[in-house]
């Protein structure tokens, strides 16, 4: 598609980490034993799939935040579908305006929505992380946008802050 074609279809579309994200960002909830984990960027629920498998192995819980009800209502039947609805609660909005009466503290945070939101969605989810929270946010490098290098500056401009890129 053209660059204006597909900023047309964007919101309809299936937009989802890969298999390797998937398994990469299930290993990291594991290997942490997250117990409370936010997901912002639910699209129809494929990252959502694995992490709350993981959750599900760790006897966690997860909430995940995404501006449209039609892509919440796939989310929902995905995760029935896997067994998985139980420890999912689905929040319809857009962050960070929902972020602020969600509970914390969270110690996994996944931040996969429009890229020019993560910068705003990290910050008012911040405040609400536990002590040596993981924060993973995708599309850092592809597709190119101008907004993954400021993102990637302010994390790594956060005192006590460690940031790691992973290809």
């Amino acid at each position: 598609l053209s660059a204006e074609a597909f900023a047309e279809r964007r919101p309809g579309l299936m937009l989802a980490i890969g298999e390797a994200s998937g398994r990469f960002l299930h290993l990291l909830l594991c290997l942490a034993g997250a117990r409370h984990a936010l997901e912002i960027g639910t699209s129809v629920g494929y990252s959502t799939l694995w992490l709350a498998d993981a959750l599900r192995e760790t006897g966690g819980h997860l909430t995940s935040v995404d501006g449209s009800a039609d892509k919440h209502h796939q989310a929902r039947e995905n995760l029935a579908e896997a067994s998985l609805l139980e420890g999912v609660e689905l929040v319809t909005g857009l962050a960070p305006a929902v972020l602020a009466p969600l509970p914390g503290p969270f110690d996994f945070v996944l931040i996969d929505c429009e890229r020019s939101d993560y910068l705003a969605g990290l910050e008012a989810v911040r405040p609400r992380l536990a002590p040596g929270a993981l924060v993973a946010a995708d599309n850092m490098t592809f597709p190119p946008s101008p907004h993954a290098p400021a993102y990637q500056r302010h994390v790594r401009g956060l005192p006590g802050w460690q940031s790691v890129l992973v290809p």
